[in-house]
């Protein structure tokens, strides 16, 4: 390594000496580098293996962390592991002196800054920490920012929000879109969607927003499970009720209330739970499903192709029906990667017993196309949109 060292303390972090820890198992190299950083400004500590690194960072604060990616007993990929752990905002710069593709995925993977080969040239590695640092400090700055605002004007923004967040929900009404058989062309059911006439939350995805952010999830959830049933609940003729869920909703104990509005009629309710968001905070998935199934509910995957569900979300929910994403359905007819992925899940869902919903189906040659493919249910605009009285449909 060689170079003129560059920049002060001034430079990098004002009134404060940056802490950088320094991770490598070859003592010549990692005197080498600490030597530099330190003539370049950086308060530095040194460590001759992860495991040494990871006591350290237990009880010092550090601005940015350089290691070496081949150790033994614990190699550069599984600190910056153990790092992220406890301190997802730590940059952790990587160096190498054997790149590998799968070291380099697993670095980025695993949020590493940089990750670089040796031999390092002290200006580069100079650069990157001091990038690095500063960057620290944009995270520190944003956070502080945010407890200021929190602080200071969060009160009165939080009074607003749940003014306008109390309206909605006193004004909160479904949609009713229908749901058609493709093979005899019938009504299937109802998907009830979440309405509301208050202007500060225009749309569904700004209430449900709004929810997260004041943390009223469970409150928003159980006001939809009540209103949903409407017209429905009393007319065995509209067919199915299809009711949307996160999955963090199947932890609520109200949904399995015999006295919920929805377990008056569960037989004919399916429970969407979308696949945009992880299962993985859910405990107990298994037992909480079959509870609802026991009560008569059926239980749906709901935007496949959109978000996270994999293998688990399937051996987990087990469901009766699938709802493909309308990011699929849209232009199937226009693309052949399309159809061939679509006809593949339709295939598979048959085998498994599963029946398969096209959601977002807008033209006649995107209809022709799914049911060709073996599509069992189409909802879209083609047949009609969504509603406050239980429309009719046209098949397009």
């Amino acid at each position: 390594m060689s170079s003129a060292v560059t920049g002060s303390r001034s430079e990098i972090l004002p009134g404060r000496v940056p802490r950088v820890l320094v991770v490598d198992d070859e003592p010549a190299l990692l005197r080498a580098m600490a030597r530099a950083l330190r003539n370049a400004g950086f308060d530095v500590t040194t460590a001759g293996n992860g495991v040494a690194a990871t006591e350290l960072f237990a009880v010092h604060e550090f601005d940015a962390v350089l290691s070496d990616v081949r150790m033994p007993d614990m190699d550069g990929i599984q600190l910056l592991r153990t790092l992220r752990d406890s301190d997802v905002d730590v940059p952790v710069i990587l160096v190498t002196g054997s790149p590998h593709a799968l070291t380099a995925q697993q670095a980025i993977e695993h949020g590493a800054f940089r990750y670089i080969t040796k031999p390092v040239e002290l200006a580069v590695l100079e650069h990157t920490v001091r990038r690095a640092v500063q960057m620290r400090e944009v995270v520190r700055l944003k956070t502080d920012a945010s407890s200021l605002s929190n602080g200071a004007c969060g009160a009165a923004w939080r009074t607003d929000e749940e003014a306008s967040f109390d309206r909605a929900l006193g004004t909160l009404w479904m949609a009713y879109q229908p749901i058609v058989s493709g093979a005899d062309r019938k009504l299937f059911g109802y998907e009830a969607l979440l309405r509301t006439e208050e202007p500060g939350l225009p749309h569904p995805g700004a209430m449900l927003q709004a929810a997260e952010r004041l943390g009223r999830q469970s409150e928003l959830a159980r006001r939809v499970r009540t209103v949903a049933p409407g017209p429905l609940a009393d007319d065995v003729r509209t067919g199915v009720l299809f009711v949307n869920l996160l999955p963090t909703d199947l932890m609520d104990d109200m949904l399995l209330s015999p006295d919920a509005a929805l377990t008056a009629i569960a037989h004919r309710v399916v429970l969407e739970i979308t696949e945009r968001s992880s299962l993985e905070e859910v405990t107990n998935v298994r037992e909480r499903v079959a509870a609802l199934r026991a009560l008569g509910f059926r239980i749906a995957i709901d935007d496949l192709g959109a978000g996270y569900a994999g293998l688990m979300s399937f051996t987990q929910l087990e469901p009766d029906i699938v709802k493909l994403d309308m990011s699929l359905v849209r232009d199937v007819h226009r693309l052949p990667t399309k159809r061939k992925l679509i006809g593949s899940l339709i295939e598979l869902c048959k085998d498994m017993g599963i029946l398969v919903v096209g959601e977002g189906v807008e033209t006649s040659e995107e209809r022709d196309v799914l049911l060709s493919l073996g599509c069992d249910l189409l909802q879209g605009y083609l047949l009609c949109r969504p509603a406050r009285d239980l429309s009719g449909f046209s098949w397009g």
